[in-house]
């Protein structure tokens, strides 16, 4: 097993707070391969009031957002270190997204993120999101640590 995190070293890791903070803990997480991260899904999510009021569905945004979210922890875990008031982790592109069934309250999303490459300071990513061991969405992933 390696390493786990919970919301407090998150926090020092992403630079999103409520109600964009879409992790709530790591499981697992080996430097330079992959990440396990979860997300409890609650009916108090913002985004459920409008996103449909009559029957909840977390958007698919968020989800693909909250994959993102992994891959940044991995890579600041990979480089051994923490954002900087210098710089910004931009998520700068999908490719092949999929989303395979809704998620609502109740649910709690696993993420799993894989490092596919790291070429010229962009890092590319294979992401799925799963709830009770059902694929909800997959992707492809690509984010850059920039100076700001």
């Amino acid at each position: 097993m390696g390493i786990q995190m919970d919301i407090h070293e998150i926090l020092q890791h992403l630079p999103h707070r409520y109600p964009f903070l879409l992790i709530d803990r790591v499981l697992d997480c080996e430097p330079g391969k992959n990440i396990v991260a979860l997300k409890n899904v609650t009916m108090n999510e913002p985004f459920f009031t409008g996103h449909y009021p009559h029957h909840p569905v977390m958007p698919g945004v968020l989800i693909i957002e909250a994959m993102a979210q992994a891959a940044a922890l991995l890579s600041f875990k990979t480089m051994g270190t923490k954002p900087s008031d210098d710089s910004v982790y931009y998520f700068v592109g999908i490719d092949d997204a999929r989303f395979k069934r809704p998620v609502g309250p109740g649910d709690q999303v696993i993420f799993k993120v894989e490092i596919q490459s790291n070429k010229r300071g962009i890092w590319k990513y294979g992401a799925i999101a799963e709830v009770d061991g059902k694929l909800v969405a997959e992707g492809n992933l690509m984010a850059t640590l920039r100076d700001k």
